[in-house]
């Protein structure tokens, strides 16, 4: 009952909340200039042979933790950078990088947060790709994105793929006839940029896999926090722990499907 009268609520005053949510030029710059500096020290990390190596998880977990604290504010919106850890056995750094571009057919590894997926240009190592999220908090939000997508395999078991959102847009009404895209920025501003950073290479008899989700949202509201904080605080942090446990599964099931074939030869 109490979750029904929150999502009543939120319906009620939704479209107040557009214009305390649009996206600013200050928030816009925050996330620029983060984006510059985070991608500049990861390109030196990755270079230096003596880079320290990652923990290798327990095969049935996910770890999850917060990067610079997690969230923080800036003027105009919050921050998010989260990173996550997982180790496969017996799978390969080509089996996730052919997962990683199989652009039509995401939704098949990611749903229910991912409706549909294509490949707008590109293939291979540089790819356009446009993708339907769902997201059920207090309320569905549903976003229609596009990402600008890199990857590549660089040697000695390793791999890469980087992708940067270039546009999302809050959906109302979908699938419906009513269906519409809001402006872009001027939504309720529960996402409007989104990076992500794979690094995997092979150890063992396995994979160990990373992803960093660098996102910008908007802020939390004086006198609505009760409806806005439990969607922009959870949500950075649940949809990396889904991806890479959705990951994770996708690879796991390639695998003992790949033993059980082997098996009966």
């Amino acid at each position: 009952m109490r979750h029904s009268l929150r999502a009543a609520a939120l319906l009620l005053i939704g479209s107040s909340l557009s214009p305390a949510a649009r996206l600013s030029q200050p928030a816009q710059q925050a996330f620029e200039t983060y984006i510059t500096t985070f991608e500049a020290h990861r390109a030196r990390q990755h270079a230096s042979p003596g880079r320290s190596a990652t923990p290798v998880p327990a095969p049935s977990a996910v770890q999850i933790e917060p990067v610079n604290g997690g969230s923080w504010e800036v003027t105009g919106g919050l921050v998010h950078h989260w990173r996550a850890t997982a180790f496969v056995p017996n799978a390969s750094a080509s089996e996730l990088l052919a997962l990683l571009r199989d652009s039509d057919h995401l939704a098949r590894y990611y749903a229910p947060r991912v409706v549909a997926s294509r490949a707008l240009t590109g293939e291979g190592g540089r790819a356009a790709v446009a993708m339907r999220f769902k997201e059920q908090r207090v309320i569905t939000v549903v976003l229609d994105a596009e990402f600008e997508a890199e990857s590549g395999l660089t040697g000695g078991g390793r791999g890469y793929s980087i992708s940067r959102s270039t546009h999302i847009w809050q959906v109302d009404q979908p699938g419906t006839a009513e269906e519409r895209r809001r402006e872009e920025g001027a939504d309720d501003g529960f996402l409007w940029h989104l990076n992500s950073y794979w690094g995997f290479e092979q150890k063992g008899e396995g994979l160990l896999m990373e992803c960093e989700a660098v996102s910008l949202t908007r802020d939390i509201p004086a006198g609505l926090s009760w409806l806005i904080a439990p969607i922009v605080e959870s949500l950075p942090r649940a949809s990396l722990e889904f991806t890479m446990t959705a990951t994770r599964n996708a690879l796991a099931a390639s695998a003992l499907t790949k033993h059980d074939e082997e098996a009966h030869r």
